[in-house]
Order: structure tokens, then sequence, then C-alpha cells
């Protein structure tokens, strides 16, 4: 892609992400406010069509379903128009396909959305619904990142790249916890099991809870779950900051993690302490697509090494034999996957 272009891409790939977060903390407003079914029909808002449906009418949960809609096909267009930009101006045939997998991640989503009303809010089809939309999230800043600069420079430093073996395991295990204890929190949030165990950090006054139903064993695994995943990136940051202190595109999101799982426990008190605050809660939900987005940005540039360099091939995926599991990889400038 030719410079301005290429910036001009990665920053609505920006705009689409920054979007896409916008719609989950409002679709975690809508959950927290229990207004999912507050408009019954779909895809119209009470017979009206969803963009010249009447503010004034935009009352109580209305307010918080409709709003959610109008983010939904904001959001919906804006990817759109990202995967006709990445086929028309993108050389990197694997990106291009990013963007369809985007566009169709967010069509699937906005399906199971209207589904979810039509069919009276079904669990399993809502807990896919809040799990797809983090994937969505996820597609949306992959592509934010494999059209920056810094990508396609290939962070080099004197020349030379990380291709620290142990920790794109760790990172890419940290990052597949996290997400697996996103669906346990969306079974917790669309099986009302939120307030199953009512105190923090205790469990009924106790480190294990003393009686048992399927809410409480959801909620309790949710705490667990959100044990691991604070030690699964205690363990990847330290690796970071042991290893490569010098690297900025590693310890930066390095530090971001750290700082968003800090804030995510916090949420996560205070929305069973208050017993739910709607804004609250939605933060929560956020929040923990943040972290997940944090650890796979990181995971991505820990894995920048297995993908061709140079100014023309700009990331091309090529598999890396090379051995060694804390090595520095030369950057190549030859011209491999210039367009595949």
């Amino acid at each position: 892609m030719a410079g301005r272009t290429g910036r001009a891409i990665h920053l609505f790939a920006v705009l689409v992400a920054a979007s896409t977060a916008l719609l989950i903390f409002a679709g975690g407003m809508v959950t927290s406010t229990g207004s999912g079914l507050s408009v019954p029909d779909w895809p119209n808002t009470y017979g009206w069509f969803m963009f010249t449906f009447p503010l004034e009418k935009m009352v109580g949960g209305i307010w918080y379903e409709h709003s959610h809609r109008l983010i939904a096909s904001t959001v919906g267009f804006f990817i759109l128009v990202l995967a006709g930009l990445l086929w028309r101006f993108e050389p990197r045939a694997w990106v291009r396909r990013l963007g369809y997998i985007a566009l169709a991640a967010v069509v699937t989503q906005g399906l199971l959305g209207g589904i979810t009303v039509l069919w009276y809010l079904p669990e399993p089809i809502s807990i896919a619904h809040a799990s797809l939309a983090q994937l969505v999230f996820c597609l949306a800043s992959s592509i934010a990142l494999f059209t920056s600069a810094g990508w396609r420079r290939g962070y080099l430093r004197d020349g030379l790249e990380v291709n620290d073996r142990i920790l794109q395991k760790v990172a890419l295990t940290t990052t597949a916890i996290i997400y697996l204890q996103i669906i346990v929190g969306a079974t917790m949030r669309h099986t009302d099991a939120g307030l199953a165990i009512p105190d923090f950090p205790w469990a009924f006054g106790r480190l294990i809870p003393p009686h048992w139903d399927a809410k409480i064993a959801i909620h309790f695994a949710h705490r667990v779950g959100a044990l691991v995943v604070s030690m699964m990136i205690l363990a990847t940051t330290a690796h970071v900051f042991y290893h490569h202190r010098r690297r900025a595109e590693l310890v930066r999101p390095s530090l971001l993690l750290l700082l968003l799982l800090a804030a995510q426990v916090t949420l996560g008190a205070l929305t069973v302490l208050t017993g739910r605050q709607h804004v609250i809660n939605s933060l929560h939900v956020i929040t923990g697509g943040s972290v997940l987005v944090t650890a796979l940005m990181l995971t991505l540039r820990a894995h920048r090494a297995r993908f061709a360099a140079g100014p023309d091939a700009g990331g091309a995926f090529v598999p890396v034999t090379r051995p060694g599991s804390l090595g520095n990889r030369p950057g190549s400038t030859g011209r491999a996957g210039a367009r595949a």
C-alpha cells in the first residue's frame, strides 16, 4: 500500500476497533439493565425502521437496547468498509482474508443478536452472542496492528527481531485462557449467576462455598478462572520484563496488561459488592475484552519474527524453524509475500 493510503487504512482500523469496544460496553449495559427484550421485534424497532425510530420514544430500557442496535449497525458498516478497503488496497492476501473473516463474524454477530430477541433470550444464543463480540473486537484490533507502521517495519532493534519461543507459547496460552474466562463470565452473566455468591473475596464467608448448585458452580468457576488468568498474566509479563526489558513493543503492552488486570479484578469485586451496579458491571465486561485484546497484541508481536520482514513483504507469514528459545532473528529484506 502507498504510504498515505496505508496510514489512512490503519487509522480507520483503529476507529473500527474502538467502535467495537463501545459496542461491547453498550451490550453490557443492555444485559446489566435487563433491557434485552425492551424492543421485542427485530430488525425493526416497534415497527419502525431502525434509523427512523423517534428519539423521544427512546426511554427506559428502549434507550439501552435501541442504542445498542444503532451502534451495532454502525460497527457492521465500518467493518464492511474496512473489508472493502483491504480488498482494494492491501497487498497481503492473509490480511485481506482477515478482513473478510471480520465481516463474516460481525454479520453472524448481528444475526445472533436478532435471534436472541426473537427467541426471548435463550441462554446458549446469548452466551454465543457475547463471546463472538469479543472475537470481533480481536479481529478488528488485529487488523489495526497488521496495518500499522511498526508491524510493517518488523519492530527491528539493531537489525534484530525478538524470536523468543518460550514467550510465544506462554503469551498464546495466556490469551487462550483469558478468552475461556470471558466465555465463563458470559455464561455467568446470562444464567443470572452474577450474585450466586454474594460476598467477596470470600464465598459465603468461607474459602470454598459450603453448599453448591449450578449457579454457584458457574460463579465460583469464574473466580477460580480469574486467579488462573492473573497468574498467567504475571508469568507472561515477568518474562517480558526479565528477558526483553529494552523491547518497547513488548514492554508497553505488558505494562498495559498489568494495569488492565488490576482494574478488572477491582471491577469484578465491585460488581459483587454493589449488587451488579449496571455501569460497573458493563465496565467489567469491556475491561475483560481489553485484557483479551492486549494479551493478543502482545502475543502477535512476540510472533512477529515468524512473518517475513521488510517494507515490501509487510509481514507475510512464513514458518520459522530456527532452533533456540530466546534468540533474536535478523530482519529480512526479501519481497516474499508482496502479494499472495
